[in-house]
């Protein structure tokens, strides 16, 4: 997987668990972090901000590290990968995430177009 990528897909997983913890965990103490990427060994320069509950920030820890991980040189999608890293539960409760994440962000992404056209 090219560093590109990489960044692309580690900034994607932290904004969808992001958004789902603003709107899930409203009421968790959160903690700010700052993440400084790495991948394969080498530090990418590049730096996430994150406002995460301890659950959260957890899914986020599993995520970042199976991506590290990630064996396969064009990464594909998790549910279609033919040796899966995440344990199932793990991959059940990402998944929810970014449903729930990728379904809000489809629907605010309408609601500014059809706000547009009116």
């Amino acid at each position: 997987m090219s560093d590109e990528k990489f960044i692309h897909d580690a900034q994607t997983v932290l904004k969808f668990i992001q958004i789902y913890c603003n709107d899930k965990h409203k009421d968790a103490v959160k903690t700010d972090g700052l993440e400084k990427l790495t991948y394969q060994n080498r530090a990418l320069h590049v730096e996430v901000k994150f406002n995460l509950c301890e659950e959260c920030k957890k899914t986020f820890d599993i995520s970042y590290r199976n991506l590290q991980e990630c064996p396969h040189s064009e990464k594909p999608s998790c549910r279609k990968c033919p040796s899966p890293c995440y344990e199932r539960p793990d991959w059940k409760h990402v998944a929810k995430i970014m449903k729930y994440s990728g379904m809000k962000q489809g629907l605010t992404k309408l609601k500014k177009f059809l706000k547009i056209t009116k």
